[in-house]
């Protein structure tokens, strides 16, 4: 009878990190996995090799270290194969592409126990594998830790939570399209090359946003960045549209939870 395999999916977000050094002695022969699509956040990086520090123990990059793929296989390598189509929230490949299916075959056929950060005080679902030699736990929820248990936890480790959540509310890649409009702008302030190589990926009318482009996002940045609910009074109901960051937050569909978690 094969062993059970240990596995958790780091994404670069606080949730998951937390989760890591929560087990860790616990479960001594976690293997750790970061489905990188080779354009994430330079800070998403530098807190990985944080982590990975103070876990003593690697953690493996996905696609690029699986067999059969590539160390070319990144964003722009799918986004190839798709003609040049940016992903969106109505077609998600780079999550399919570049997050599921690349863990799907890390797991493999073996018995393995998947562990999912989702938090006490969470109402939402992780990524949930559906292969029968899959079994999921949630670790937080049976130990009742919340937000602020996880705050606790990245802490008293030393950890610490990635510099990019000054601005942004979530890891993932530099361009992710849920992103709303003040973290585009955070985007632009603290990276403005990366802001300026995201612009460029939009032609043909595909852009990351539905509603805009990043150029005409650039218009009305220091209105975003000073929006106030109050301060709508009296202007256009186009511009009380562009500048409501409540929109983004309130009617989109929330993010993939393998990416941001």
């Amino acid at each position: 009878m094969s062993k059970v395999r240990h596995i958790m999916g780091i994404s670069g977000g606080k949730d998951s990190a937390a989760l890591a050094i929560h087990m860790r002695d616990k479960i001594p022969e976690m293997e750790y996995v970061f489905c990188d699509t080779g354009f994430e956040l330079n800070e998403t990086y530098d807190f990985i090799k944080i982590l990975e520090a103070y876990l003593n123990k690697r953690i493996i990059r996905l696609p690029q270290e699986l067999e059969g793929y590539s160390k070319t296989y990144d964003f722009n390598h799918v986004l190839d194969l798709y003609g040049g189509y940016l992903p969106s929230i109505q077609a998600r490949w780079c999550t399919k592409k570049l997050k599921l299916e690349p863990f799907e075959k890390y797991i493999g056929d073996e018995d393995v126990i998947n562990y999912v950060g989702i938090r006490y005080d969470e109402n939402r679902e992780g990524y949930i594998s559906t292969k029968s030699n899959v079994k999921t736990v949630f670790p937080f929820i049976e130990d009742k830790i919340d937000i602020r248990g996880v705050s606790q936890i990245l802490e008293r480790s030393g950890v610490g939570v990635p510099s990019y959540y000054e601005w942004r509310s979530r890891s993932g890649c530099y361009f992710c399209f849920f992103q709303t409009k003040k973290e585009w702008v955070g985007l632009k302030e603290k990276h403005p090359d990366l802001y300026e190589k995201a612009k460029k990926y939009e032609k043909d009318g595909y852009t990351w946003r539905e509603d805009m482009s990043l150029a005409e996002l650039e218009e009305y940045v220091d209105e975003i960045k000073n929006n106030q609910k109050d301060g709508r009074m009296g202007k256009s109901n186009l511009l009380a549209h562009i500048l409501d960051d409540d929109f983004d937050e309130n009617n989109i569909e929330k993010p993939c939870l393998i990416c941001h978690l």
